[in-house]
């Protein structure tokens, strides 16, 4: 009995000795993991400048800084989450969110967060965060689609030039790519539409027109329905690429970064990018190279785009959530917003950090950016649940044959809509 007994003191000594280790040192600091997926080297300097900034000024509560992958992310979460292992702070995208907050993942943010980061912060921006009742990230970051566009092209041509108080219309857009590409010569074209992820270019500019694509019903179940107003964007692209000639359909599978050397060469005048994307082309362009920022063309919303913002969240299994929320409400100040904001070349969702004047200068487009940032709503996708699996089986396959061609817009929608409607029912059952 004695042998027993002095081998089960031994265990569980054993045991409490493995627990603190994994605990960390038990020294009353508590210790945060914030996986960042920032990865341009300006962001990834400002993220690891303010995490040593935090924790030289709070020894009490220390952030490990851990590098992600917007590659990998989801997959990525999901096993740290049933591992028991995710980070206590995550960033995300908004559109990736609705699983992990459905699913009670991510921790409701509304008792945590301070009064001035929930005033700072536009509620249409919470929008895109909200999953039913609860608040499940902090968007701070967001990225509007503008027309990169080479400005002596532009200026030889004679055509309107627009601007964000004067956009072109969707009709004028596709009227002045007809003129550009006759100035521009044979083998040469007014817009290339880099669509090798077509949907969510599709359904955030759509929203200009009023397109919306899902529609919840009073028992709060979602369906797809292909309206008028959601086809003015894929019809504008469908008629240059395949009957205006004034796209290729050579760059509809290419990224965006696959139609830079063909812009820089004169071979396209504009090309449809994210905000981000002035960072590449302020450092690729060649010398002389003369490049300008333009508003998407408008609809009967006007300049308005849906937009799915970056996120922080924390995970619900943390043991230290308030000691997090208190670190994002440093993190996201807004001084610090707007270095967050200018490493990433990107646009800040919190309204003091928009006004910042060093975004509102006409230098690399920042000012246009500021302005249609004001106009950005909640992705049409933002809360639908099963949106993954759509958007892969269902519209990414049906948008990149309409858009060469291969199908019409009646096939487009049947398929959007009856084999759509499929794939979200089976994620609304019960």
């Amino acid at each position: 009995m004695r042998r027993v007994l002095a081998l089960t003191a031994a265990l569980l000594l054993l045991l409490t000795g493995c627990t603190a280790a994994d605990d960390g040192p038990d020294d009353g600091v508590v210790r945060l993991r914030f996986q960042s997926l920032a990865w341009q080297k300006e962001s990834v300097d400002a993220n690891r400048q303010l995490v040593e900034e935090w924790n030289a000024a709070h020894p009490d509560v220390q952030v490990e800084y851990v590098q992600g992958s917007w590659d990998s992310v989801h997959d990525q979460l999901l096993t740290s989450f049933e591992g028991g292992e995710a980070p206590d702070i995550i960033h995300d995208a908004s559109d990736d969110l609705a699983d992990f907050a459905y699913g009670g993942l991510l921790a409701d943010l509304r008792p945590l967060l301070s009064e001035r980061l929930r005033a700072d912060i536009p509620a249409r921006s919470w929008e895109t965060t909200t999953f039913g009742e609860g608040v499940y990230g902090v968007p701070f970051l967001q990225e509007p689609r503008v027309l990169i566009a080479n400005r002596k092209i532009l200026e030889a041509s004679g055509v309107r030039v627009p601007t964000p108080e004067k956009p072109w219309s969707w009709t004028e857009f596709r009227q002045i790519a007809q003129d550009l590409t006759r100035t521009m010569g044979p083998g040469r074209y007014a817009v290339a539409w880099p669509l090798k992820e077509p949907v969510s270019v599709s359904l955030n500019l759509g929203v200009s027109d009023g397109g919306r694509l899902f529609h919840r019903g009073p028992d709060g179940r979602v369906t797809v329905d292909f309206t008028e107003a959601d086809g003015t964007v894929p019809g504008t692209v469908h008629d240059q690429v395949v009957t205006d000639r004034t796209a290729p359909r050579t760059t509809l599978g290419s990224g965006g970064s696959d139609t830079l050397p063909g812009f820089f060469a004169g071979k396209y005048a504009m090309v449809p990018l994210g905000f981000a994307y002035r960072q590449q082309i302020a450092q690729q362009a060649p010398e002389g190279f003369e490049w300008t920022v333009l508003p998407a063309p408008a609809g009967s919303e006007g300049l308005a785009q849906g937009v799915s913002p970056q996120t922080l969240s924390i995970a619900e299994d943390s043991p230290h959530k308030k000691e997090a929320a208190r670190f994002l409400d440093f993190f996201l100040r807004p001084a610090n917003m707007v270095r967050l904001a200018r490493g990433d070349w990107m646009l800040p969702t919190g309204a003091a950090a928009l006004a910042d004047p060093s975004l509102h200068t006409a230098r690399d487009g920042w000012a246009t950016g500021a302005a249609v940032a004001r106009r950005l709503r909640p992705a049409p996708a933002q809360s639908v649940r099963g949106y993954p699996e759509w958007k892969d089986k269902v519209a990414t396959p049906a948008f990149q044959e309409y858009y060469s061609g291969a199908i019409d817009g009646a096939e487009l929608r049947r398929r959007l809509v009856e084999d759509g409607n499929r794939v979200l029912a089976r994620y609304q059952r019960g």
